[in-house]
């Protein structure tokens, strides 16, 4: 049908920027969904191929693809809709990178200018629960972040993990596009984060990528609490 066509299953499309700090060139565009809600012909009526899966799966891929159009025509002028790469990333113009983040009911997509950025990572997640939190930990953490987060009440390691959590998923979506090289939780670490609901992180690589993301380089992140979702996001400058 056509392109501003928005099924039931999504809200309203929303530019609003709830990240401490806002980055030119950019543009962030979240909508909330409701599986519930699919009607089996918005794919059509959005004009985006259909994704196998259950109604799920299908929603979430719906509203992200809709947001990281909505991103492209604000960014580049061109409503597009990112195909789907065999590695299953996104694959953005080449004037531009970005990505897609999705869960709990609310989806978001990035799309940043090249010339000022060479990559963006962007998450979603549901803050864990303590008993969860605990254990993951071990999967997630590094042995220097166990040791700083032993001596954290329940609450505060299950912040410190799922925040720990997010932001290594932004970087690998904000880093994997440039190496093309797979990495790990044990392959970087939380190096500095504010406290609070929102603020900045910085992160650290533990192996080397490729010739120029070795081993020592640092990335810089932010994070903030959308409801009770928890968004994170990892900046490359160009």
């Amino acid at each position: 049908m056509h392109e501003d066509y928005l099924p039931n299953c999504c809200s309203p499309l929303s530019a609003d920027w709830p990240l401490p700090l806002e980055l030119p060139g950019t543009q962030l565009i979240s909508t909330r969904f409701d599986p519930s809600l699919l009607d089996p012909t918005a794919f059509e009526r959005c004009a985006i191929a259909p994704v196998r899966g259950v109604a799920k799966r299908q929603t979430e891929y719906l509203a992200g693809r809709l947001c990281a159009r909505e991103a492209l025509r604000l960014v580049t002028g061109e409503p597009r809709v990112p195909a789907v790469g065999e590695d299953r990333a996104p694959v953005w113009p080449s004037s531009v990178c970005g990505s897609i983040s999705h869960g709990s009911g609310l989806a978001a997509a990035i799309v940043a200018d090249r010339t000022r950025w060479q990559g963006v990572g962007l998450d979603i997640e549901q803050p864990l629960s303590t008993e969860r939190a605990a254990r993951l930990a071990k999967e997630i953490l590094t042995p220097r972040e166990m040791h700083r987060a032993a001596t954290s009440n329940p609450q505060q390691q299950a912040r410190q993990v799922s925040l720990t959590f997010s932001l290594k998923e932004s970087l690998f979506k904000a880093l994997y596009p440039l190496v093309l090289t797979r990495f790990y939780f044990e392959d970087a670490e939380l190096v500095d984060c504010d406290s609070g609901e929102q603020g900045h992180a910085r992160l650290r690589l533990l192996v080397d990528l490729n010739h120029h993301w070795i081993a020592g380089s640092e990335v810089e992140g932010q994070f903030c609490r959308l409801d009770n979702h928890l968004l994170s996001m990892v900046h490359i400058p160009a």
